[in-house]
C-alpha cells in the first residue's frame, strides 16, 4: 500500500470506531416527499424541497422550456459568455423579493459566501461569525485571511462585547449570521443584531439560506444591508445569490472570485429559479405550510414549538442517531442522522425538515411512530453547543 492509500485508510478506520464515517447513499425521488433508497419506498422528512417547488409544474416546465432552446449548459464563466439573458430576470426577482436594488446570481450557496465574504473582508478588517454559522461562512472567512472573532450563538451581549473591544482596531467590520439556522432551526434575532451593528459601523450579512420563501416577522423589521441565499431550497432549484444595492453588486460582480472563475450555470437551473418565485408570489399561503407542519409535529411531541421548517431531536452519541434513523426507515421514514463535525461532539441528532407537501396524517403517522419505537420524547434537552 503506497502512502497515500495508507493515510486514506488509517482516517476511514478511525471514522468508523467512531461511527463518523460518511457514505454516499443513492436516492431516487418518487412522487416527492417519496423517495427510494436502499430498495425501500420511503416518506422523507430530510429534504430541504420546503415548498415542493422542485417538482412543480410550472417549475419543471420552465426549466425544460430553457434547455430545448438554450442548450445544457452556460459554456463560459458569466464573465466570459456563460452570463445567459435569463439571469437578468432572475436577478431582478431576486432583488424585489429582498427590497433590495440589485442581486448577483452565483454557481452555489456555498460559491456565494465564499465569494462574497472575501471580496468584501480582507487581512486589515474585522469578521464576527455566530458560532453556528454554516460552515462555508466559516471558510468564506478564513479565505478571506481577515481577524475572525467568534461570538456565542444567537448572544447579542458577546457578540457586543467583541466589537467594543475589537471593532476599533479593523478598517472595517463585518457580522455574518444566518436567519434560520440549518441544524437547530432557531432564528437569529436579526433586528437586534441590525442596531448593534449600526452603532459599530459593522455590515451585517445573513444567510437566509433555510428561510427564503418562508415567513420569518424578525427578518421584516430589520435593515440588512447584505442578504445572502440559496436557489436550492425554498426556491427548488440551484445556484446561490446576494441582494444589495447597485453598488455593492456591481463590486462583487467584478471581485467575487468564486464568480469571476466559475462557470455560469445552466440555462434550465434559471428558468427553473425564475418559474419557482412566480409561484411563491402567486399563492401567499404557500410560504406559511413548511412552519405549520412543523409546529403540528412540535405539538404532537410536546417538543419547543418549532421557529422554522427544521426540527431537530438531539440524541447525543453518533450511534444512538444512526439507530435511531435505522428503527424510523424500518418504519418507512427517511429521517438522516446528522452527527460531528456538522454539529457539536455530543449533539448528534435526527433532523426532521417540513415541507408543505407533506401531509398532516403523515405528520401524525410518524410523531406516533417516534414515540413507539424511541420512547417519549419531550424531556430530551439538547446539549450545549460547544465552540
Amino acid at each position: 500500500m503506497n502512502s497515500l492509500d495508507r493515510f486514506a485508510t488509517e482516517k476511514l478506520d478511525v471514522l468508523d470506531q467512531a461511527a463518523l464515517r460518511r457514505r454516499l447513499v443513492e436516492t431516487d425521488r418518487d412522487a416527492f416527499p417519496w423517495v427510494f433508497r436502499n430498495g425501500r419506498r420511503l416518506l422523507s422528512f430530510s429534504c430541504n424541497d420546503y415548498l415542493g417547488l422542485s417538482v412543480h409544474p410550472r417549475v419543471k416546465a420552465a426549466a425544460i422550456e430553457a434547455a430545448r432552446r438554450y442548450g445544457t449548459g452556460a459554456g463560459a464563466s458569466r464573465l466570459v459568455t456563460g452570463n445567459n439573458s435569463l439571469y437578468g430576470a432572475l436577478e431582478q426577482r431576486l432583488a424585489q423579493a429582498k427590497g433590495t436594488q440589485a442581486a448577483c446570481v452565483f454557481g452555489s450557496g456555498y460559491l456565494a459566501n465564499l465569494g462574497v465574504i472575501g471580496a468584501l473582508a480582507g487581512p486589515d478588517d474585522l469578521i464576527l461569525l455566530d458560532e453556528l454559522d454554516h460552515a462555508c461562512i466559516h471558510a468564506g472567512a478564513q479565505l478571506s485571511r481577515a481577524t475572525i472573532k467568534t461570538f456565542r450563538h444567537n448572544d447579542i451581549a458577546d457578540a457586543a462585547a467583541l466589537l467594543e473591544a475589537h471593532r476599533k482596531h479593523f478598517a472595517k467590520a463585518l457580522l455574518v449570521t444566518e436567519t434560520v439556522f440549518s441544524m437547530d432551526g432557531d432564528r437569529a434575532p436579526l433586528a437586534a443584531l441590525a442596531a448593534l451593528c449600526a452603532a459599530h459601523d459593522t455590515w451585517l450579512m445573513s444567510d437566509d439560506a433555510h428561510g427564503f420563501g418562508m415567513t420569518a416577522p424578525d427578518a421584516a423589521k430589520a435593515v440588512v444591508p447584505l442578504h445572502m441565499g440559496t436557489l436550492s431550497k425554498a426556491i427548488g432549484s440551484y445556484g446561490g445569490y446576494l441582494c444589495a444595492s447597485a453598488p455593492v453588486i456591481d463590486f462583487i460582480k467584478t471581485r467575487a472570485r468564486s464568480l469571476i472563475y466559475s462557470t455560469g450555470l445552466p440555462p434550465a437551473t434559471l428558468a427553473a429559479a425564475s418559474a419557482a418565485l412566480d409561484v411563491i408570489a402567486g399563492d401567499p399561503a404557500l410560504a406559511g405550510a413548511p412552519l405549520r407542519k412543523a409546529r403540528l409535529f412540535t405539538e404532537r411531541l410536546g417538543l419547543a414549538l418549532a421557529q422554522s421548517p427544521i426540527v431537530p431531536l438531539i440524541l447525543g452519541e453518533p450511534e444512538a442517531a444512526l439507530a435511531a434513523s435505522e428503527q424510523l426507515a424500518e418504519a418507512g421514514f427517511l429521517v438522516t442522522a446528522i452527527r460531528p463535525p456538522t454539529v457539536a461532539p455530543g449533539t448528534a441528532r435526527l433532523r426532521f425538515a417540513f415541507s408543505a407537501s407533506h401531509e398532516d396524517e403523515d405528520i401524525e403517522r410518524l410523531a406516533a411512530t417516534i414515540e413507539s419505537r424511541l420512547g417519549p420524547v419531550s424531556r430530551r434537552a439538547p446539549v450545549e453547543a460547544l465552540p
